[in-house]
C-alpha cells in the first residue's frame, strides 16, 4: 500500500487527527449512512465529509450512493477498504521519492 513518500504523508495526514481514527474505527465495524454517522458523532455533515475526503484520498474508505425503495432520495454509504499498513525501517528506506 505505502510505495512512496507521498502515499505514506497522504495516510499520515489522514490519520493525524483523532475524530478520523475514530470514524475509520466505526466503519471497519459496519457501514454507515453519512446522515447517522454525522449524528452519532455529533458532527456536522459537513464537517463529516471534510474528514470522509481526507480518508478517502489515503484509499482508507469509500462511499457508495444508494436509492432505496420509497425515497426519492440518494443516500450515501460509507465503509472501510480493506486495507494492511506496515511501516518499519526497511520500508521507508525503499520508499519511492516523487
Amino acid at each position: 500500500m505505502v510505495k512512496s513518500i507521498q502515499d505514506l504523508t497522504v495516510i499520515a495526514e489522514a490519520l493525524s487527527v483523532p475524530i478520523r481514527v475514530k470514524i475509520l474505527k466505526m466503519l471497519c465495524e459496519k457501514e454507515w449512512y453519512v446522515y447517522e454517522l454525522a449524528k452519532e458523532l455529533n458532527i456536522s455533515r459537513q464537517l463529516l465529509y471534510l474528514h470522509l475526503k481526507k480518508l478517502e484520498k489515503a484509499n482508507l474508505v469509500e462511499g457508495e450512493l444508494r436509492l432505496e425503495p420509497g425515497d426519492p432520495r440518494a443516500k450515501k454509504y460509507y465503509k472501510a477498504k480493506p486495507f494492511r499498513l506496515v511501516i518499519d525501517n526497511d520500508i521507508i528506506k525503499n520508499l519511492k521519492e516523487e
